[in-house]
C-alpha cells in the first residue's frame, strides 16, 4: 500500500477532502460536546431550589416554582376528556348506569349519589359538590365526620400535626371546611426537604405496624405504589379507638384478601350501615385498589402503580416522572408498551376483552342481590324473627361484600381479573344459597309465589323505590353551596394570604 504522502502527491485533491472531511468531525464533536454540557448546566439549574418549601406547604403552586415540569404534568389532571369503555377521566353518574346500585345501598350515602371521580386536581370540589356530605348549615351539623378529608387534600397532614391525628378524626365534615381546600398533591407523597417520597397519613403506617412490617425499610419501587396505598385502599371508621373520633383504620391484620377482610370485620362485628329493606348488617368497600393490585401479576413482578399510572418521560434532556396521573390507556406508550410489543389498539382491546367478562357477571350479582334484598323484605313484612333471618342476613352481607370488593376497585378487572372473578363467582354462589334459604322461610309463612323484579330502571325509579326524598336532598345541597362554600373559600383565601415565605401560618 502506498504512504499517503505519495498518495497527496499524486492527487492533490485528496488532501483537501481530508481536511473538509476533519473539519466536519471535528464541527460534530464539538456540538456534541456543547449539548452535553448545555444539558449538565441545565440540570445543575432546574435542581437549584427557587423556593423554601415548608413541611407541611399545602399549595402545590408554591412546590410548583421549584419543580415547574412536575407541576406542570400534575395540572393536566384537569383534563376531563379522556374516556374508555367503562372509565375515564371524565365524572360519569354510576347511578344513572347502574340503578340496581341504588337498592344495594338502600339505606346508605352511597344510594343518594355516587359518581365515577375525575382527576386529583377536583378532589376536594367533588367532595363539597356530592350529596353523600349533605348540606351543612355550620361547623356541626351534616351527615358526616370530618375523618372523610382525609385522603382529599395536602392540608390533611398540616391539620393532623396542628391539632393531633385523632383530633383530626373529630367532629363533623364540615368543621374543617375553610381548612381543607387544596386539591390532593405535592406534600401528600413528597417530603419536603429531601423530595424522596413519603407517607403522609397514619393508617398505612399504622396497618403496617399491627402487621409487623417497618414501613420506613420499603424500597423506593415499593414506594412507588405505598404512597398510592395511603388512600387506593379499603379503610373502616373505628369509632371505639378513642371517645368521639371515627378513627380510619385499614382492616388489614388477617390479609388482603376479601375473605381476610371480611372475617376480621365478622370477628369484630362491624358493619358500616343496616340495610333499609333487607335489615342487613352491611358492609360497603370504599376502593381496594390496593388490595386487588396485590393479589395480581403486576404486583408479583414488581411494578408499581406510578410505573403505569405516572410513568417517567423526558422534557428538554431532563428525565422525570409525569405527575399526569390517569389511565394507561391514555397513554400506552410510555406505560404498556415499555414492556409490552404488542399494537396499541391490541393491548386496548385486551383490557376491554378482560372487563367484559368480569363486568358481565358483576352485572348478573347485583340482579341476584337486588332480589335478595326485596325478598328478605318480604320475609320481615310476613312476621319473620331474627333468629330466622340470621343466616340470611349474613348471606346477603357476605354476597354484597364480594360484589362491592370487586366494583370498588375500579382497576380490579385488569389489576387480577382471575381473582376478581373469583371474588365475584363466590359472591354468586352464596346469594344462590341464600335466595334458596329465603324461599323456604317465605313458603313456611304460607307465602310461595315469585316476588316481581322492581321497576327501577332509572336512577329516579330506583330512588323512589327505596323512599329518597331527592327534591330535598338537592335543595339542601344548594343552599349549602350558595351560602356556606363561599365562607370556605373567602377564610381559606384570608388565611393563605398570611402565610409567611416558608409557607408558615402567622
Amino acid at each position: 500500500m502506498k504512504p499517503i504522502t505519495q498518495i497527496i502527491e499524486n492527487r492533490p485533491w485528496m488532501a483537501w477532502l481530508i481536511f473538509l472531511v476533519t473539519i466536519i468531525i471535528v464541527f460534530i464533536v464539538g456540538l456534541l460536546a456543547s449539548s452535553v454540557i448545555e444539558r449538565r448546566a441545565e440540570a445543575v439549574f432546574v435542581n437549584v431550589p427557587k423556593t423554601e418549601i415548608s413541611q407541611f406547604e399545602p399549595r402545590n403552586s408554591v412546590w410548583g416554582e421549584n419543580f415547574p415540569r412536575e407541576f406542570q404534568s400534575y395540572s393536566q389532571t384537569a383534563d376531563t376528556t379522556f374516556a374508555s369503555k367503562y372509565n375515564g377521566s371524565q365524572m360519569i353518574d354510576m347511578l344513572e348506569v347502574e340503578p340496581r346500585l341504588v337498592v344495594l345501598w338502600a339505606g346508605y350515602g352511597f344510594s343518594k349519589d355516587y359518581s365515577q371521580g375525575r382527576g386529583h386536581f377536583y378532589a376536594v370540589e367533588d367532595i363539597r359538590n356530592s350529596l353523600r356530605t349533605g348540606g351543612p348549615t355550620n361547623e356541626t351539623d351534616g351527615p358526616q365526620p370530618s375523618t372523610c378529608w382525609t385522603c382529599k387534600s395536602p392540608d390533611v397532614p398540616r391539620m393532623m400535626q396542628e391539632e393531633g391525628v385523632t383530633e383530626f378524626y373529630k367532629g363533623k365534615w364540615s368543621r374543617l371546611g375553610a381548612e381543607v381546600v387544596n386539591p390532593i398533591g405535592c406534600a401528600d407523597c413528597h417530603d419536603s426537604k429531601t423530595m424522596n417520597l413519603h407517607i403522609s397519613r397514619p393508617g398505612l403506617i399504622e396497618a403496617f405496624e399491627r402487621q409487623g412490617k417497618d414501613i420506613t425499610k420499603a424500597s423506593h419501587q415499593e414506594m412507588r405504589t405505598l404512597v398510592c396505598a395511603q388512600c387506593h385502599v379499603e379503610y373502616y371508621f373505628d369509632k371505639h379507638k378513642a371517645e368521639g373520633a371515627a378513627y380510619l383504620t385499614f382492616p388489614w391484620d388477617k390479609g388482603l384478601s376479601a375473605e381476610a377482610i371480611e372475617k376480621y370485620y365478622d370477628e369484630i362485628e362491624f358493619s358500616d350501615w343496616t340495610h333499609s329493606m333487607s335489615k342487613a348488617p352491611m358492609l360497603k368497600a370504599q376502593h381496594p385498589e390496593y388490595e386487588t393490585y396485590s393479589l395480581g401479576i403486576h404486583a408479583e413482578r414488581g411494578v408499581s402503580c406510578a410505573d403505569c399510572h405516572m410513568p417517567y418521560k423526558s422534557e428538554g434532556g431532563q428525565k422525570f416522572t409525569d405527575h399526569h396521573i390517569q389511565s394507561p390507556l391514555n397513554n400506552v406508550a410510555n406505560s404498556c408498551q415499555i414492556c409490552h410489543r404488542e399494537e396499541t389498539a391490541k393491548l386496548i382491546q385486551n383490557v376491554y376483552d378482560r372487563q367484559d367478562k368480569i363486568i358481565e357477571n358483576r352485572n348478573k350479582l347485583e340482579e341476584l342481590l337486588v332480589y335478595a334484598h326485596v325478598e328478605a323484605k318480604k320475609a320481615w313484612d310476613l312476621g319473620a324473627t331474627e333468629a330466622e333471618m340470621k343466616d340470611i342476613l349474613m348471606g346477603i352481607r357476605h354476597a354484597q361484600w364480594r360484589w362491592d370488593f370487586a366494583a370498588a376497585s375500579h382497576g380490579a378487572s385488569f389489576h387480577a381479573p382471575i381473582e376478581t372473578s373469583r371474588i365475584i363467582s363466590s359472591g354468586i354462589a352464596i346469594v344462590g344459597e341464600t335466595r334458596i334459604k329465603l324461599a323456604r322461610l317465605l313458603a313456611s309463612k304460607g307465602f310461595n309465589q315469585e316476588i316481581p323484579y322492581p321497576d327501577i330502571a332509572t336512577k329516579a325509579k330506583a330512588q323512589e323505590f327505596i323512599g329518597l326524598d331527592m327534591k330535598k336532598l338537592r335543595e339542601e345541597k344548594s343552599t349549602f353551596r350558595k351560602n356556606l362554600v363561599p365562607q370556605w373559600i373567602e377564610a381559606a383565601e384570608k388565611r393563605e394570604a398570611g402565610y409567611d415565605k416558608n409557607g408558615i401560618r402567622q
